[in-house]
């Protein structure tokens, strides 16, 4: 029997733990619910876990015969503060919580694997389950390194695997090399004078301000950066003042800046800030900049994304395996994983027709499922083969 006939066996039941973790979202640090089902399957499939790694995050480990070789299969379990639109059955019950990116899928596949996995056994070595909290910008994958993640779990390899709307269930996709842009999150506050809006002149109108810095800052990446240096900044929000006849004391700007490369991202930093203070000061207010880098460029290794295109082609065919992935300008802060051990992020299809992540009409694909899993066994068959 295949790797994928036999995990299409228990679908139903992954596809009811999917969509009971749709139907109860959890944000980012949050995930306590998410994280106890997570362990208490683990568990009753014979799993050592390990709780608590990052706030939430939880650890499965399956060890088969003595062998050192090791591997990382990293999923993430946090949910979006947004509203769904959506009327079947399995909708989120919370407001403003909604599975809009299909974490729900990728901890349900996951699971399935280690249940497989720790049935089936054709594997000599060790194996490290993450599933990781919050890794929508809020740092989940740091919080687990900083608690020790490869300390305690060593892995010489690791793998990270999304769904990806537009491209058919049953085909996967990657890219050696850099990826996924790096994600930074900037505020600006901007602090000028106050005055009646009749009288203008009496005071230095933080708004005006705002409004040239926001202009200036499309310069940065069209007259800073070169044609081949891939990178957005993007002005997201903008507030100030409270009354139609008062100009306000304050003004704040936020965005999002995004690049393939740390040197990039370190020198779109230092051009906003330049901008930033250089045109307040013209305009005789004064500015401040705080950049945070929440996402470092992914980048993956080479070896180790061919390994796994012929892991996949394995499941499905080379012919529905895509080696080289376009470049995608979102981030995923398994990129920080990524920075201690080598590895691979792998695409996997969520469905030709499907919405587009963060959007509130969005749901995983339920028949992605068995391709998932059927890819994490065969990554961890092949990787620690038995001798």
């Amino acid at each position: 029997m295949s790797i994928l006939d036999h995990v299409r066996e228990y679908h139903d039941e992954l596809r009811e733990i999917r969509r009971d973790f749709h139907a109860h979202p959890e944000l980012g640090m949050e995930e306590a619910r998410t994280s106890e089902i997570v362990a208490e399957k683990l568990k009753s499939w014979g799993l050592e876990v390990h709780r608590g790694l990052g706030n939430t995050g939880v650890v499965g480990t399956l060890r088969i015969g003595n062998a050192p070789r090791s591997i990382g299969l990293r999923a993430d379990m946090d949910a979006l503060p947004m509203s769904e639109a959506s009327s079947f059955e399995h909708r989120s019950k919370y407001d403003g919580r909604m599975h809009a990116c299909g974490h729900d899928g990728h901890t349900a596949m996951l699971l399935g694997a280690a249940r497989y996995l720790a049935e089936t056994k054709n594997f000599e070595g060790c194996v490290h389950f993450i599933f990781q909290p919050a890794e929508e910008g809020l740092g989940g994958a740091k919080a687990m390194l900083r608690d020790g993640l490869f300390e305690r779990f060593p892995c010489d390899t690791v793998f990270g695997m999304h769904n990806h709307p537009g491209m058919a269930v049953g085909e996967f996709a990657m890219r050696p090399g850099p990826m996924m842009a790096g994600g930074a999150l900037f505020d600006i506050k901007i602090t000028g004078v106050g005055a009646h809006g009749a009288r203008p002149e009496s005071g230095v109108d933080p708004v005006v301000v705002a409004a040239h810095i926001i202009t200036a800052s499309q310069t940065i990446v069209s007259r800073n950066l070169g044609a081949r240096d891939a990178a957005v900044l993007s002005i997201t929000q903008m507030h100030g003042g409270d009354a139609y006849n008062v100009i306000p004391e304050e003004a704040r700007l936020m965005g999002t800046a995004r690049a393939f490369s740390g040197n990039i991202m370190s020198r779109m930093e230092e051009t906003l800030r330049r901008t930033v203070e250089g045109v307040a000061a013209g305009l005789g207010a004064k500015a401040e900049l705080d950049f945070r880098t929440v996402f470092a460029p992914l980048v993956n290794d080479t070896e180790q994304t061919g390994f796994a295109a012929g892991c996949a082609s394995e499941i499905v065919g080379e012919d529905r395996v895509n080696p080289n992935l376009d470049k995608i300008m979102g981030s995923d802060d398994f990129s920080f994983m990524l920075e201690h051990a080598p590895g691979a992020y792998i695409r996997i299809g969520n469905g030709e027709d499907s919405a587009q992540v963060h959007n509130p009409g969005y749901d995983f694909n339920d028949d992605a499922i068995p391709y998932g899993v059927a890819f994490w066994a065969q990554l961890v068959e092949n990787k620690l083969a038995k001798a």
